[in-house]
């Protein structure tokens, strides 16, 4: 028989101040937010360091923030109403706008963050990409809290196993179970931040427009899928396409389109590179 660990007893509610009461994972979503945020605005510096012509500028950085935010939580609740439960909200259409009860999903997220870009980018006059890039360095830092967020939580587990640190989790039955969770956030989360950092800091990686975007979409994409053989499925799913999962089936556009945005950033010329003159399409 194999060991367990018995699932830490943390309240999920982290402090309450009378009737309102936070929870780790709406610290987890702050926590994400603002530390991506000052790290976007650190690259950015940085860019604008390298090249004053560089775009976007801080301030036009500063100001994204708040559609990244609409970005993340709208796409992030359509995207779980329509991969993962769009049966149950087609009947009940008044529980999509019902976040807090639960029911976020990363490729939506990332759906919504890429439209926000799309369109701020497009009325600022640059090219999105560059916007991109510094999104995609900042990203793994709130992939670390949120997947931190889903384990407090007791949510989100993995499969049942025999290693020595399986988990047993309140509601996943008497067996032990990968700690999904956590390998999600190291890998998604300090491996992937770590990478991107590499570039961003020790190579000319930031000069090369869309090559953090495809390095964040490639590494995060392939994370995913290979966790998701430990994770165990969402229930109203199972399995699907040839025993796959809906996290790697929504991984494998992701890795494609990744792999082929590197091989595009690092075959571009110096030429393509030059910045949009200010104001533009303001």
């Amino acid at each position: 028989m194999s060991l367990a660990i018995a699932f830490p007893a943390i309240d999920p509610i982290a402090f309450q101040i009378g009737p309102l009461a936070v929870r780790w994972y709406a610290l987890a979503y702050l926590a994400g937010f603002l530390l991506g945020w000052r790290y976007a605005l650190y690259l950015t510096r940085r860019a604008l360091a390298a090249n004053p012509e560089a775009r976007p500028t801080p301030q036009e950085a500063d100001e994204f923030l708040t559609w990244a935010v609409l970005g993340v939580i709208i796409g992030g609740r359509l995207g779980y109403t329509l991969f993962y439960n769009f049966g149950y909200f087609a009947a009940h259409p008044l529980e999509i706008v019902a976040i807090w009860q639960g029911g976020m999903s990363f490729h939506g997220g990332l759906l919504g963050v890429i439209v926000a870009i799309l369109w701020y980018s497009r009325r600022r006059g640059f090219n999105p990409l560059r916007l991109s890039d510094l999104v995609a360095g900042a990203t793994p830092i709130g992939l670390f809290f949120g997947r931190i967020a889903n384990f407090i939580n007791g949510e989100l587990w993995g499969r049942t196993t025999e290693v020595s640190w399986g988990v047993v989790f309140p509601g996943g039955g008497p067996d032990p179970r990968h700690p999904s969770q956590l390998y999600e956030a190291a890998l998604e989360g300090l491996v992937l931040f770590a990478i991107i950092a590499f570039l961003a800091h020790r190579t000319t990686a930031m000069a090369k427009t869309g090559l953090l975007t495809g390095v964040f979409l490639f590494f995060y994409g392939l994370f995913r899928f290979l966790v998701e053989f430990v994770r165990e499925p969402d229930a109203q799913l199972g399995f699907l396409w040839l025993g796959a999962t809906m996290g790697q089936l929504l991984s494998l556009p992701m890795i494609a389109f990744g792999a082929w945005l590197v091989w595009y950033a690092l075959k571009r010329t110096p030429a393509a590179e030059a910045p949009a003159p200010r104001g533009a399409n303001r």
